[in-house]
């Protein structure tokens, strides 16, 4: 999770709300490291999960990522949940919940859905107070 952070705080002069992801292998290697990068791009995929599961499966070779462990700053939305089953992630651990679009737990629970094809372990709620001032600082500097 502290990966995951330094990658949320490493463009603070960007307009892109500072969310880190990273991937790590199943032998605890780190396959990838991303930030959210929606306005840098332009791209409303651009999230920093998605990200970081594009580098992943281009680093290992393939688009299965079973085994594999992603860290995200805060819990990821409908988009990013779908996209970490596609991939078979193994454990999701995020820091903060989003109340208002996560799909971890909090407004849904994608990742843990019975009805799909594979589901993810999730722990949430690591570092939380950390992941949560990165996003509070954010938004208070453009009030």
């Amino acid at each position: 999770m502290r990966a995951a952070l330094a990658a949320a705080r490493s463009d603070a002069a960007s307009d892109d709300v500072p969310i880190g992801a990273v991937v790590a292998g199943p032998d605890g290697s780190v396959l990838a490291t991303a930030a959210n990068a929606r306005e840098r791009l332009g791209d409303p995929t651009a999230h920093a999960e998605i990200l970081a599961l594009r580098e992943a499966a281009a680093r290992s070779g393939s688009p299965n990522l079973s085994g594999c462990v992603l860290a995200v700053t805060v819990e990821p939305c409908t988009m990013c949940a779908g996209a970490l089953v596609l991939a078979r992630i193994e454990r999701v651990v995020f820091g903060c919940w989003e109340p208002k679009t996560g799909a971890a737990g909090s407004l849904w629970d994608v990742l843990r859905d019975r009805r799909l094809t594979h589901r993810v372990q999730v722990t949430g709620g690591v570092l939380a107070q950390e992941c949560a001032a990165v996003l509070v600082d954010f938004f208070a500097a453009r009030r």
